[in-house]
């Protein structure tokens, strides 16, 4: 599914620009070595972090998205880093619990 079928279908809310990659997975986790070992490219990666070593991971793993969960205020060097390298970052106002059950409702 594209990043725009995903954001529509979803009711996510776009942060920056929409770079509108296929994604073919989802992975959720905070501990960011974590997620450097166990998660695979083209996946969209939910989390509460809100951080510019997000991104970094997010680039380093190939990420189609991040996915920032319950209202987490995205800081907006956060933002200007994601666009700078071509990221997608959407917000859910949902737990991750809930924001990944939605993305399993969808086919994930």
């Amino acid at each position: 599914m594209r990043l725009s079928e995903l954001i529509e279908k979803s009711g996510f809310t776009l942060k920056n620009n929409l770079y509108d990659k296929e994604v073919e997975g989802v992975f959720a986790g905070d501990l960011l070595s974590w997620v450097m070992g166990h998660s695979l490219p083209g996946q969209a990666w939910i989390s509460i972090q809100v951080h510019l070593n997000v991104v970094a991971v997010a680039l380093l793993r190939e990420f189609s998205c991040l996915i920032i969960a319950q209202d987490a205020i995205i800081p907006s060097e956060m933002i200007d880093k994601a666009n700078e390298e071509q990221l997608t970052i959407l917000a859910s106002h949902l737990p991750v619990f809930e924001t990944a059950k939605k993305l399993v409702e969808l086919g994930f």
